[in-house]
Order: C-alpha cells, then sequence, then structure tokens
C-alpha cells in the first residue's frame, strides 16, 4: 500500500476531501478542498504549493559522469553549465522515448536527474566501466514545487539565497528556515514558479515556513488535479497518458519517437554518440509519422450538439486522460490524449497526438463527443502549443 511522503502530516491535515491517488508508491493529495477551482486559481493568480517528492531522483557523480548522461539523453549535456537545468529525454536503441525528466548540473561532475519512472536499473547499465556512482536519493530528497505569479515575492521572504536573479531553467541554493535547499526555476505549470529540493528529515520546517510566510500571498496547498488543468494549459506531456514509455509498449504503434512529441529541439545529432542515435538521424531526415498539437474545440458548436438532445452542456471541471479519436471527415487520423477546460483561456482545450498531415495550425478536425450513450463529431482546430505562455515564466521577477 502507499505510504506518506516527508509533508504527509502537513498535506493530510490540509485535505478536507480525503481524495487521494497512488503516485510511485506515496499517498498524493487529488484535491484538497471537494473542488480544484481555488488550488487552481493560487497557480494562475497567487502561489500553490505541490507536493512532487514522489518524483524518482538520482544524483550521478564521479570522472565519467558527463560521459554518462550524454550517452544516455538526446541532448548535449557538455554545453550545460554549472547551476544550469535542462528537460532531457532519453530513448531506446530503436529511438523511442522511454522516458523525460529535469537534469541539474550541480558541479562540474555532478548531476541531479529526475525521472517519473524507475530508471536506475537503465542508468546503470548504460555506466558499466566507466568511473561514475549513480545513487537513488528519491527517498533522501523531498521536493515542493512553488508555483504562481506570487511565488518569487515569497521566496524573496523566506529564503536567504539569490531569488532575484534566479534566471529560467537555473539553480542556486540558500537555505529556508535553516534548512539548506537547492532551489530551480522550474514547474511543471508553465507560469512562473520554483521546485525546492530539501532534505528529507528536515523538509517539514520548509513547508511550514513557506505555508506561514505565504499567508500573505494567499498561498494554497495544491494538488493533482489543479496541476492536471495547468500543465495542460502549458503544453506539457504526461507519462502513460500523453505517451507511453517504449519500455512498457505492447505494441509499435504506441511507442513514439522524440520527433512526434515535439521534442525534436532536444535531439541533438551533432553530438557524440548517444544510444538511439542511428534511429533519430533517419526519422530527422525521413519525417515522422505523427506530431504532437493542441486542439480547441468548438464550444459553440458543442453546444449544439447538446441542444438537439434537450440539454446544455455542463464544461468538464477536471482535465480527462481517457483517449478520444480524432478524425479527419470519415478517416481516423489520431487521438486526443488529454482533454480540459481551461477556466483562463474559458476554452475546452486537448493535447492531441495527429497524422503528419494533419498537424499544420489552422487545420479543422473532428473530435468524438459522446451524448447519451450516441457517439458524435465536433469540430476542432489544430493550434500551435503551449495554450497559455504569459512573459512572467521567464522574466525576472519583480
Amino acid at each position: 500500500m502507499p505510504i506518506g511522503t516527508a509533508f504527509h502530516d502537513r498535506t493530510f491535515a490540509l485535505c478536507q476531501s480525503l481524495n487521494y491517488r497512488e503516485w510511485s508508491g506515496y499517498y498524493t493529495v487529488s484535491v484538497y478542498e471537494v473542488h480544484h477551482e481555488h488550488e487552481y486559481n493560487a497557480i494562475r493568480n497567487a502561489c500553490a504549493l505541490i507536493d512532487i517528492s514522489p518524483l524518482y531522483k538520482y544524483l550521478i557523480t564521479g570522472k565519467d559522469a558527463t560521459k554518462l548522461v550524454n550517452r544516455v539523453i538526446t541532448r548535449d549535456i557538455s554545453k550545460v553549465a554549472v547551476g544550469q537545468v535542462i528537460y532531457a529525454c532519453w530513448c531506446d536503441e530503436d529511438g523511442k522515448v522511454i522516458d523525460d525528466g529535469t537534469i541539474t548540473r550541480l558541479e562540474q561532475d555532478k548531476y541531479r536527474w529526475t525521472a517519473a519512472d524507475p530508471s536506475l536499473r537503465w542508468f546503470r547499465q548504460n555506466g558499466l566501466n566507466m568511473d561514475v556512482q549513480i545513487d537513488d536519493i528519491s527517498e533522501q530528497t523531498a521536493a515542493l514545487a512553488l508555483q504562481g505569479p506570487a511565488s518569487a515575492r515569497l521566496l524573496k521572504n523566506v529564503a536567504e539565497a539569490d531569488i532575484t536573479n534566479l534566471k529560467y531553467f537555473r539553480k542556486t541554493s540558500g537555505t529556508i528556515a535553516g534548512v539548506p535547499v537547492d532551489i530551480s526555476r522550474t514547474g511543471y505549470t508553465g507560469d512562473l514558479g520554483y521546485e525546492i529540493w530539501i532534505p528529507w528529515d528536515r523538509a517539514v520546517k520548509v513547508w511550514d515556513a513557506l505555508m506561514d510566510q505565504g499567508r500573505q500571498f494567499d498561498i494554497h496547498a495544491a494538488g493533482m488535479l489543479a496541476l492536471d488543468v495547468s500543465r495542460v494549459e502549458a503544453g506539457l506531456l504526461l507519462i502513460e497518458v500523453d505517451y507511453i514509455s517504449s519500455k512498457k509498449a505492447l505494441i509499435p504503434s504506441q511507442k513514439y519517437s522524440p520527433y512526434e512529441l515535439g521534442f525534436g529541439k532536444m535531439v541533438h545529432l551533432d553530438k557524440e554518440n548517444f544510444i538511439g542515435k542511428r534511429a533519430l538521424a533517419r526519422d530527422h531526415k525521413q519525417g515522422v509519422a505523427r506530431q504532437l498539437v493542441g486542439l480547441e474545440v468548438d464550444w459553440v458548436e458543442v453546444e449544439e450538439q447538446f441542444d438537439k438532445f434537450g440539454l446544455s452542456p455542463a464544461a468538464p471541471s477536471q482535465a480527462s486522460r481517457v483517449a478520444v479519436p480524432v478524425y479527419a471527415g470519415d478517416k481516423h487520423v489520431g487521438k486526443a490524449t488529454t482533454t480540459a477546460f481551461s477556466p483562463l483561456l474559458k476554452k475546452l482545450i486537448a493535447l492531441a497526438s495527429v497524422g503528419t498531415e494533419y498537424s499544420k495550425t489552422g487545420t479543422r478536425l473532428q473530435m468524438e463527443l459522446t451524448i447519451e450513450a450516441q457517439r458524435m463529431k465536433t469540430t476542432a482546430t489544430v493550434v500551435s502549443l503551449p495554450f497559455f505562455n504569459p512573459k512572467r515564466k521567464t522574466a525576472v521577477p519583480v
């Protein structure tokens, strides 16, 4: 059965809904109140505190640490400076994505690597005969995501660290409530935000300091339902939902090239040899059959469809992770993997995988819509991702 994270005593006391889910063996709050409205609004209008401790976390050290990282990921880690964070994916020998995550260059030969799925065996297999140490620090390092437009002001109040000069996808170190922490300007909401990396046994002190000082900034603890809507607005993918790890795929069509997931810019074919390079060079040259796109659903048309049944549609309150067929006329051309109603944009939006010939911005497709157990179609237009990309995400915080 799941166990609590380092923050469980605090999150359990706040979780009025008792609505939990399992994440990598841990209890994770889905929503603290009956509805996630306040939590979502905190992410977009104030600041929200999210327990992301269940992420898998690895420490890579040793003379060959850079060599190992470069062998596994598609990006060129040699171009990454100490104190910089990158988002990266890693592939199997056939160039199909295994997982994605962040890698922080802590020192010249020291990296902290996050992953959605357990990756220790894969990293160690590829580090054989190298002078490298790979440690699973998942249960030693707790993590919090502090997200929202007020997050920088809160951190300036509570942290002994240089927050003002911390650039997007960079890391700094300092203390909060006397506890040593790393703070990276990263997150999964597409907004101004930070992730805080904390020793597990002292993590509660950091939570308490943030929540105490955060009252003046209207801080809220936020769960997975609010995070799910936010990450769809930001065009961010979720493994086993928007794509399947090649290690878990049952059939070839469930495996994805980075070029099919919008990860093409993260594939550096000019660097030294890495796992999947030959296959990815072929994909780059020949192209791929599918593309990740954003879809905007015509809500007026949805209303008209419901009106035929004498019904009014209700905007879905939470993101749906159920795949929905996408058509061009009568031809099935792909699937919408996550669908959500954006409270900010006032639109029904979806992440979708469609045939490359149907992926051009402005293309009008149809998405399946079920009303009273009858399968209908409604117009969905291809749009560029992300749906929401505020300047504050990357700007110098004030």
